[in-house]
């Protein structure tokens, strides 16, 4: 296969990847995101939203990494993150990757949906890194 199929192939998994399951759950976590800046203390929830959105339709070259600093404190809003928008969220992944499942053509877009999905559940306390940045060493979740 040449250079050329081989980036035709990639370019068409990826708009059937954006078509049908990555801009409806960039939709998603942004509904999240505003709904997370009608109250004070979920603020710092809607800016996770929007970079979680941001991951979603465009995934490639990026990974989640564990902050060092992340605590106990990120632990307890894990917890809210979970009730108020994670639980949903990862629900949506599953849902979209089980459909996927249902085609052929969407069998190797899965694995990303579920990746997401654990995202999805607890995504304070971790960062999304380029995979050139050295902190993409660890074992992490990539894209």
């Amino acid at each position: 296969m040449s250079i050329m199929e081989t980036d035709g192939v990639r370019t068409l998994l990826y708009l059937l990847w954006l078509v049908f399951s990555r801009i409806w759950l960039a939709f998603g976590y942004a509904i999240a995101g505003i709904c997370m800046f009608l109250l004070v203390i979920t603020v710092p929830f809607g800016f996770v939203s929007f970079g979680l959105a941001a991951c979603v339709l465009w995934p490639f070259g990026r990974k989640v990494v564990k902050r060092p600093s992340a605590g106990a404190m990120s632990t307890m809003e894990n917890i809210l993150w979970f009730v108020l928008a994670g639980l949903w969220m990862a629900t949506a992944h599953l849902f979209i990757g089980v459909l996927l499942c249902l085609t052929i053509v969407g069998i190797p877009l899965v694995l990303g949906n579920f990746k997401l999905a654990s995202v999805a559940i607890a995504p304070l306390g971790k960062e999304i890194v380029s995979t050139r940045d050295p902190r993409a060493a660890i074992d992490t979740i990539s894209f």
